[in-house]
């Protein structure tokens, strides 16, 4: 049951026309967009951080890479990975219409897995990932390679709509891999973490 202190949350920050627009495509097409709070986490991380390059595993229909790049550096590059080309391709039409150029986008149609180990160690201000639960541990590794000391990690979605606060007995796959990283990131020495209870759970970490 959602509380008053997340419904305010969630009505804090009006979304303007472009990402009203580009929820609406997401969920036309299936996909399940980061809430407003979420969005607004993920453009402040950004901009604390000062980002100029960031990596967002799970493109969707453009939502969450929006709030990112009105975080960013002026001069940033969003590294988008999605194994759908037609959300990628309403994402892009999204970022466009927004204001973002070509030059602002690297859109990467692909496995997140096969595609992250290609890209840069030590490369990324930002890593943010929304996209297969049963694969956050393997997200996880290959953040901490690409993230340079001072980037931040971020992993949405780990309450898995409530399922992870249940029984362990009771899990899935997707649930025991959500567990599996949350406890992973708590005890990674390398990382200094936080829980946020925004959208559906935001995990993030710094980058020692």
């Amino acid at each position: 049951m959602t509380t008053p202190a997340a419904q305010a949350a969630e009505a804090y920050l009006a979304e303007d026309e472009g990402l009203a627009r580009a929820r609406a495509a997401g969920v036309a097409a299936g996909a399940s967009p980061i809430s407003p709070a979420g969005g607004a986490a993920l453009a402040v991380l950004a901009a604390t951080v000062s980002a100029r390059a960031v990596v967002e595993v799970g493109t969707g229909a453009g939502v969450s890479g929006l709030y990112l790049m009105r975080g960013m550096a002026s001069d940033g590059t969003l590294t988008s990975i999605d194994v759908d080309p037609e959300l990628q391709r309403t994402a892009r039409a999204s970022f466009l219409a927004a204001g973002f150029g070509p030059s602002r986008l690297r859109l990467i149609n692909g496995m997140a897995l096969e595609v992250l180990p290609r890209l840069t160690d030590g490369g990324y201000d930002l890593v943010v990932a929304d996209a297969v639960p049963g694969e956050y541990p393997g997200y996880l590794a290959e953040a901490i390679r690409l993230l340079r000391p001072g980037g931040v990690l971020v992993l949405e979605g780990v309450f898995d709509g409530g399922r992870v606060a249940g029984e362990p007995a009771d899990d899935g796959p997707g649930t025991a891999a959500l567990r599996e990283v949350t406890d992973q990131v708590r005890d990674d020495e390398r990382l200094l973490s936080a829980l946020l209870p925004v959208s559906d759970g935001i995990l993030c970490a710094v980058r020692r």
